[in-house]
This record gives C-alpha cells, structure tokens and sequence, in this order.
C-alpha cells in the first residue's frame, strides 16, 4: 500500500463542502476523502490534490482525513484536520411596498451572528447599498421607481466568517403616470385617454367614474379608449400604472364632460298659417340650441338659440322634418327624435284627362305636397264615378260613351285633412263603339263593309288586320270598301269611332278569308310513255290541290296536300290542256288555267337487229307513225355506234361493228322539242365471231340476249 498522505490545509468556503489540500504520495493513483461529525461520515474518492467533499450540514464541525491508495491497497488515515462548515445562506423575501422603496425579510439563520444585505441596479447603474444588521428584515429607501434591482445577502458567524450568499432580483413599482389628457369624440360617445409612458410599467388601467357608476380600461400601450359613455354626464379619469412589483398611486382625476342629451318634449305648432313654432325642453349641459328644419325637397334652414323655441316660415303641401340637437364645449349632442310636420295639401295642378277608351279615362296631375290620398270624381251622364289612391293619377270606367263629365281631384293628409277648393274640369268622353253587320264581296279583292252608325260627327276607321298587313277605309256614313286585298290571306276586321274627345274602342273583329292565289311556276315532265311528274310552286293561302291533264282520248287527274304529282295513263303523241284548283283550309277555291301540254311521241316496237355481209349491222324496228324520224343506238365495250335512217324508212345500218362483244340497243323517237326520249325500251344483242365475222342470231333465253 502506498504512503499516508499529510493535509496541508483544509477549509470551507460553502455550507456544504470542505476542500482538502496535500502533498502527492508517490505510487498513489486515488485519494479517499472522510468527514465524520460524530453522526455520520461522508467518503470521497478524487484523482488529485485538492478534493472537495460534498453533502454536508452547514455550521457543523468535521474532523477530516485522507488516505492514498493504488493496486497495492489504502494507505492508513493522515492525521486528521477539524474544519467548520460555513453558514447557509439566507432565503429572502423580497417585495416593493411603494415606487422608491424595496422591504427585504428572511428567517433566522443557525449559528448566525449577523446578516449582509447589499442592493443595486441590475444595469449597473448608481451606486451599490449595502446594509450589515442582526435583524431579520430591513428596507432599502430612495430607489428609482420601476427599475430592477438585485439583491444580495449572506449570514457571518461569531468569527465573522461569512457564509453561502443568496442573490434576488426585484423591481419596485412605478411611478404614476403624468401628463394625462382626454380627448372625448362626440358622435361615438367615447373618451381616448393618454398618459406619458411610465418608467418600469407594464401595463395601465384607466378608471372613469360619476357617482355609482365606474368603467374600466386596462391597455399596455400609453392611451386607452374608453367606449359607452352616457350623455348630459360629467365623470372623473384617473390612470395606474402596473408592473410585477405592484402598482403606483392612481393619477390626479381628470374632469371630462361628456355631451349634452338630446332635447326632449319637442312640439310642434302651425300657430299662423305659413308659421311655424318649435319648443323643448332644456337639457343638463346643454349651453345652447341649434333647430334644423328640412322639407322634403331638400331645402333645409335652422336656428341657433340659447332659448327653447324657434320660428320658421311654411308653405302648404310641404312635409317638414324637424330635429333639435343641444351643443357645449364637447360638441353636439346626439340625434334624438325626427319629427315630421305636414302642412295642408294644396290643391292639384297640371291636371290632365286622357281617355284610354270610350268608357275609361285616366286623370294624371303634379304631385301634391303632403297628400297622402286623392279623390277624383266625376259628375254627369247618370250619375258620380269615384275614385281612391295614393298615387297621382286615377282611372276612371264604367262612365258613358260620347258624354260631357265634371271632374274634380281633391287632395287629402292623414295630418291635416283635405283641401276642398279645387276647380272642375270639363272633359267629354270619346265615342261608342261601332256594331259591324254585314260584310260583302263586290269583286275579286274588293270587299265592302257596313255598321251602325251610334255617335255624332264621329269619323269611322275599318281595319283589314292580316299577315300580309293592313288595309283601311274611311267613312262618316255607315259603309265604306276596302280595296286591293291580296289572295290566300285571312284579315280580322274591325271598326273604330274617332271624334276630337278621343277614339273608340274597336268593335268585335269579324274574320275574313280571300280565295287561295294560285301558283306562279307549274312545270310538266314525262317520266315513262304513259306517266307524267306535275309540279308547281307554292299558292299562298292553299292546302290542297287537284290538277287534270284533259284531252279527246280521256282525263288524269290528282288530288294531293303536296305541290307535285304524278299522273299515269298518259296516252304518248297527245295534246292535253292543263288546269289547277288550289284550294284552302276553309274550302274556298281558286281555277288555274295553264298553256297545253303534248305527251312524247310513241316508242317504236319490234325491234331487230341483222348481220350484213360487210361486218355491219342492220337495225330494224315498226314505226308507230310514219312521219316521225327515229335514231338506233348500240352501246357496248368496245365502242357506241349510232345510226338514222332518211325520213319515211324503219330501219339503218351501222358497218363495222365489231364482233365478239354485247351491245344495248335503243331506238327512240327524234324530235325538234327537249333532249332525246331516255324510257323506250332497251334490248340487248350479242354480237359473236364465227369464221370470217360471218355467224347467225341465237336466242339466250329469259335474258333476252340474241347472238348474232
């Protein structure tokens, strides 16, 4: 085992631990530390020289020992040292009872004989204060309201050893605000509130009270707003400041005023006609008046008193509306009630009376001032006709055709009753209706129209009313005749009365139709040799129609709702005539007449055709009539070959036609009208090789092929 190591010294320098120095031992590689108090032991193991031995009592004597040891083994202890824990350290309480002041108390401390306490601002700033006492508590005086400090205290023994120290930051609390000001905004009814920022404070509570009542506002900002206030009221404004110290001393109270409530018992009296008088009440505050009076066509006038009534000027039909506000030092109170006076209704003007019918007519006039309600009515015929509304025109029915009228419109209010003064006007009403009773045909677009007659110096207007468009006639007497209509249309006609009072109603529309127009374009085209296509153009007013093709060998005729037709049993080389009917939904009928028609003259039959000597063909056919020319065509693959014969003859050669191929024989009428006949029968002929191009006709059967 290694050496016993000898302490040079050993000392405490916290409550709680006690540092050993000694010599190295040679070959020692630890150390154990052992503090015994007679109780208890505490052993430490360290590397080196010094060691520091932990976990003690403060103020409690140690008898203290250090043995060396290796891989050999430990030392025996060196003679042992008696060393004395410091003191522990003091726990404060720490608090700021006003803005210059911090209190500082803590509890007993064992074994203590006095207590250091020292304070200074935490930015360094001033001077430190350092107070040495036996008490438990004491009080720093004359600090900087709302700044933070640190504290710092340690308890010393008999010896006058100090011990552990405890250190505490503590702001005092701030100083009041100063420089407070209230700005009050009149129309929200609210007051701003601003102060100077406070040193050291975090956050402001605005108080405003009157009497009973106390509003609050709190705000880390240097103003507040502080909303609902009351009218006609005076309240005090003070301000604290608050940090985490605690809070200074309210501000000196600030008078604020608030605005004077608005006049009450306002009432209104027309004491002379065209005069007005306004009174009120005063109001708490209230330093003077100011009445504003505005009609209902914008013009608006006031008075500014310090009294409680006012005079205005009035007209009659005016709607006035009429508000008193009170007014100080703070601004203007706020708006109370809106009162509306309205002065007697004048009697209407522009008076007009436009009749819509012979029985209706519809008054209009300028709106009346303060009217609430009109009343027209109208005297004469058989009786009164009355009418009610809110509007500025009436319409008057159920009065009498072609008679003289009274008519008076009075004007009403709810407030002040009806003006009876006003004048007539004489109007009368527009003529009766004419009776339509009988409409006749005079010819083929003229019609004539007559009525019964039932007005005095009346003009009377007929009416043709159609898709086509309008047609008219005048007459004073009971007829007159409507010219120039067109066919195929259908008119509603009507009559009116018109006279200087005004025009008539219309009577009841009798209907009228004209007979269908016949169409323009008709067009004839022979599909085979005994059926033709008919078709024509439209006839305006037309449902259906029948065409007739008409001749000595008999009649075809179709009856169709299309605008073409076709037409069997046509009998060829004929000359027909041509007629049409078109006729309409209702049954009227139009004849058209159309120039002649000719049917094609007749195919020729029995045709055949027969090999010449000289490769050539001979095509031969029986003519159905002899004064007619004909032409022979072969079609095949290797060429189309034609043929006509002189006039008079029912045959024509073609030479040189060649064998071996199968040819589509037509022979068909040549005329001087139109292209040529394209429905006369086709056969087909084959023409073979045999020998020197020299064969005979064979028959092919059902398919009507022959070889020649």
């Amino acid at each position: 085992a290694p050496d016993v190591p000898v302490i040079d010294q050993a000392y405490s320098k916290l409550s709680n631990s006690i540092t050993v120095e000694w010599r190295a031992v040679p070959g020692a590689t630890n150390y154990m530390l052992t503090a015994e108090d007679g109780e208890s032991f505490i052993e430490t193991i360290v590397k080196s020289s010094p060691g520091t031995v932990t976990g003690l009592k403060p103020a409690t004597l140690y008898r203290i020992t250090v043995r060396s040891i290796n891989s050999g083994g430990k030392s025996q202890p060196s003679p042992f040292r008696k060393v004395k824990t410091v003191l522990a350290a003091p726990i404060l309480s720490v608090h700021s009872p006003s803005c210059d002041s911090i209190a500082v108390s803590w509890k007993a401390v064992h074994m203590a004989a006095g207590f250091s306490v020292s304070l200074m601002r935490s930015d360094g700033l001033g001077r430190m204060l350092k107070q040495n006492t036996t008490n438990t508590s004491l009080i720093f005086t004359n600090l900087d309201p709302g700044t933070l400090y640190t504290i710092k205290a340690y308890a010393w023994n008999a010896n006058g050893m100090p011990g552990d120290d405890f250190t505490y930051n503590q702001r005092t609390s701030p100083n009041a605000p100063v420089d407070v000001k209230v700005a009050f905004h009149s129309g929200a009814l609210r007051a701003i509130v601003s102060w100077m920022p406070t040193e050291g404070a975090l956050t402001y509570s605005v108080t405003v009270f009157s009497g009973l009542l106390k509003l609050r506002c709190n705000t880390s900002s240097a103003s507040c707003v502080v909303p609902s206030l009351q009218c006609g009221s005076e309240y005090y404004v003070s301000v604290t400041a608050y940090n985490d110290a605690g809070s200074s001393e309210p501000t000196d109270a600030v008078s604020l005023k608030t605005v004077p409530c608005a006049p009450v018992n306002i009432l209104i009296e027309e004491d002379e006609p065209g005069h007005l008088l306004v009174s009120w009440s005063s109001v708490s505050l209230g330093h003077y008046y100011v009445v504003f009076v505005k009609s209902d066509d914008g013009l608006e006038v006031h008075c500014n008193t310090s009294y409680t009534q006012c005079h205005f000027q009035s007209d009659c039909g005016f709607t006035y509306f009429i508000s008193v506000f009170a007014y100080n030092k703070a601004g203007q109170s706020p708006l109370g009630d809106v009162f509306n006076y309205t002065t007697a209704p004048c009697c209407p003007s522009d008076f007009r009376a436009v009749f819509m019918s012979s029985d209706t007519v519809r008054v209009t006039w300028a709106p009346v001032r303060g009217a609430d309600l009109y009343e027209t009515r109208a005297a004469g015929g058989s009786g009164v006709v009355l009418c009610r509304d809110t509007a500025t025109a009436c319409t008057l029915s159920a009065l009498q055709c072609s008679t003289p009228y009274n008519i008076t419109v009075y004007s009403f209010s709810e407030a002040r009753g009806s003006n009876t003064s006003c004048a007539p006007q004489y109007v009368a009403t527009a003529p009766c209706s004419p009776e339509i009773k009988n409409i006749s045909k005079e010819g083929l677009s003229v019609i004539s129209v007559q009525w019964q007659p039932n007005n005095e110096e009346a003009t009377y207007v007929v009416t043709a009313r159609g898709e086509a468009g309008l047609w008219h006639c005048t007459s004073t007497r009971n007829s007159c005749t409507l010219m120039d209509l067109p066919c195929g249309s259908a008119f509603s006609v009507s009559a009116i009365a018109r006279s200087p009072a005004g025009q008539s109603l219309p009577s009841y529309s009798i209907p009228l139709e004209t007979a269908p127009c016949c169409p323009n374009d008709l067009i004839l085209a022979q599909v085979t040799q005994s059926v033709t296509n008919i078709s024509w153009s439209v006839g305006r007013g037309a449902q259906t129609y029948i065409t007739t093709l008409e001749s000595p060998k008999g009649q075809a005729k179709c009856h169709t709702l299309q605008t073409f037709c076709l037409l069997g049993c046509i009998t060829c080389g004929t000359n027909y005539t041509v007629s049409l009917r078109a006729i309409s939904e209702t049954g009227l009928t139009s004849s058209c007449t159309y120039q002649g028609y000719s049917s094609s003259a007749c195919c020729p039959s029995g045709v055949k055709l027969y090999r010449l000597s000289n490769n050539g063909i001979r095509v031969f056919w029986r003519a159905s009539d002899e004064t007619m020319n004909y032409n022979a065509d072969l079609h095949g693959s290797k060429g189309n070959f034609s043929c006509t014969p002189s006039s008079g003859l029912s045959h024509c050669d073609i030479t040189k036609i060649p064998c071996g191929d199968v040819y589509t024989v037509v022979v068909a009428p040549v005329t001087d009208k139109g292209p040529k006949l394209t429905f006369c029968p086709k056969k087909i002929y084959s023409v073979t090789c045999s020998g020197s191009s020299v064969g005979m006709v064979i028959s092919r059967g059902k398919s009507n092929v022959k070889h020649i």
